[in-house]
């Protein structure tokens, strides 16, 4: 049914790219483009009145950037869902973008498969990183040293862990754990709070950097 929809606003300052981009996700019967953006500005001003559920976000545009979009749209409570879709690959890039609310980061460059099984995930309350994106994460966060010891997670929080890794939403990781969704609320939430992460995103980063879980390809 139309109203069961993913609601996508995709913001590039090239015309041509987000034409590109709009032609393929039309392919995609579960989506629909309501709106385009050339910059940040535009980004946070169409979210707040076109309320799409995924923004498809390019970080560097002219004024307003990405991540200052990212942090605009944090402010004003937008419940959009944004994925990073850039050809900057740098750490700041990365960890800036998704300390700022990214659920998702893909370099320009990704298949039209992961275009579309990243909005997919993003949409169902998971996240994702591109393998590429995560080892480079990685890299940047095993050269902090501000990294101190965490609590030990309960094999339950490891469960837990294991299953957003994947892109789990809690619906899904309580029919899987056969525990309920309130239950699974209360462990992502210790997860984040032993990790020291400020979202799912983060939190399962730090979990593969540590070897606690490992990121399959």
């Amino acid at each position: 049914m139309e109203d069961e929809r993913i609601r996508i606003l995709v913001a590039d300052d090239h015309p041509m790219l987000r034409e590109g981009l709009v032609t393929v996700l039309g392919t995609q019967p579960d989506f629909e483009v309501v709106g385009e953006a050339a910059d940040g500005a535009e980004v946070a001003r169409l979210a707040r009145t076109l309320r799409p559920d995924v923004i498809l976000l390019d970080l560097e545009m002219p004024g307003v950037d990405g991540v200052e979009a990212l942090e605009r749209l944090r402010d004003a409570g937008s419940e959009a869902r944004a994925v990073v879709f850039t050809a900057y690959d740098t750490d700041e890039r990365i960890l800036g973008a998704l300390r700022a609310g990214a659920r998702g980061y893909l370099l320009k460059g990704a298949s039209r498969a992961e275009i579309f099984d990243a909005i997919r995930v993003v949409h169902s309350g998971g996240s994702l990183l591109q393998p590429v994106v995560t080892s480079k994460l990685l890299e940047s966060m095993s050269r902090d040293e501000r990294r101190e010891e965490i609590e030990p997670l309960t094999p339950r929080e490891l469960e837990v862990l294991t299953l957003l890794a994947r892109g789990q939403k809690n619906a899904q990781i309580a029919g899987r754990l056969f525990i309920s969704e309130r239950t699974v609320k209360f462990h992502v939430s210790s997860l984040l709070h032993k990790l020291g992460a400020e979202n799912r995103t983060e939190a399962v980063t730090v979990a593969a950097q540590r070897g606690l879980i490992q990121f399959t390809d």
